[in-house]
């Protein structure tokens, strides 16, 4: 099928290497996307930035953590912080694939980004990788002092299954009566099992992700216990599924318009709008799945500059 894209992505779709997000193999797909990473990662510029790795516990037996921690550097006061939850379909994404968006983070805002390496499934499937988001969001509360953190001034970010993620987990907290959220940010969001959404059925052929990828993640995500589309499937792993979404933080969604996880990122928005949850939504013209990864086109430079505002408001950086 042929869409309509914005001219400035199309003429780059030809440099998407072969296989990025092939999830029919998720070793190699790892190994793909990783290569992929690796060399839009290669110079980047980490000056101002402090780095930090680090393991923390896992919750109740769960294995370690890893953790990338993005500070400011020479930071001399407490600042907002932002759990950072990559995407990959559930399936491929490590701390790596996340290193420019959380340098260009820290940077722009002047806060602190702490980078979550959560496990992938098929390996690990629900909940595992969603407990090991809550370990590091209680983790970040338990030594925002440390971290130099303002407890109060917390964001989930994510984009596609991160997406998914950030969502599930300001539901999960909600649930759990903390750690507290200040704001959710669903960058492009994977959050609905059952795949019945117009751009679902016909973006079948879309670059970086179609239909096909998603019923391969969903699969992958919800393992032998839970059949993807089946009535059981819990609202923490799909969380287009909950039935009360009154409140969870403030949120902001966006979705791209050849994305076949469009109509139910915008379902999301309005159905937390319909709960009293302050919302904003934004669908991007001409883009797919995943093209802002071709940050110099100016579609995805608006996308950029459009995350920095909403999140230095939310944040309440200005004040």
């Amino acid at each position: 099928m042929s869409y309509n894209y914005d001219p400035e992505l199309a003429s780059m779709l030809e440099f998407l290497p072969d296989g990025a997000m092939d999830l029919t193999d998720p070793v190699g797909t790892r190994a793909a996307f990783l290569e992929m990473t690796a060399q839009l990662n290669a110079g980047l510029d980490r000056g101002g930035v402090v780095v930090d790795d680090r393991n923390i516990p896992g919750r109740d037996g769960d294995p370690e953590v890893p953790l990338r921690i993005y500070s400011p550097q020479g930071l001399a006061t407490v600042v907002p912080g932002i759990l950072h939850l990559h995407g990959g379909g559930f399936v491929v994404g490590n701390l790596d694939s996340e290193l420019g968006a959380c340098l260009a983070l820290c940077r722009a805002l002047g806060v602190v980004v702490v980078s979550v390496d959560y496990r992938l499934a098929p390996e690990t499937p629900f909940p595992g990788g969603l407990e090991d988001c809550y370990t590091a969001l209680q983790w970040c509360h338990d030594n925002a002092g440390a971290l130099q953190v303002d407890p109060a001034r917390i964001a989930v970010l994510g984009m596609s299954a991160g997406g998914g993620l950030s969502a599930a987990l300001s539901l999960l907290a909600r649930d759990r009566g903390g750690p507290p959220i200040c704001f959710q940010y669903l960058g492009i969001p994977e959050l609905d099992d059952r795949l019945d959404t117009p751009s679902m059925r016909r973006f079948t052929d879309t670059p970086l992700w179609n239909r096909p990828n998603a019923q391969l993640s969903w699969d992958a995500y919800l393992g032998q216990q839970y059949t993807r589309g089946a009535d059981d499937v819990p609202y923490l792993a799909a969380p287009a599924r909950a039935q009360d979404l009154s409140g969870p933080p403030p949120a902001y969604v966006n979705t791209m318009e050849f994305d076949p996880l469009r109509d139910e990122g915008i379902e999301y928005a309005l159905k937390l709008l319909q709960a009293g949850v302050n919302t904003e939504l934004h669908s991007y013209p001409g883009t797919f799945h995943g093209s802002s990864l071709f940050a110099h086109a100016a579609v995805s430079q608006r996308e950029a500059a459009e995350q920095v505002a909403v999140l230095r408001r939310a944040l309440r950086i200005d004040d």
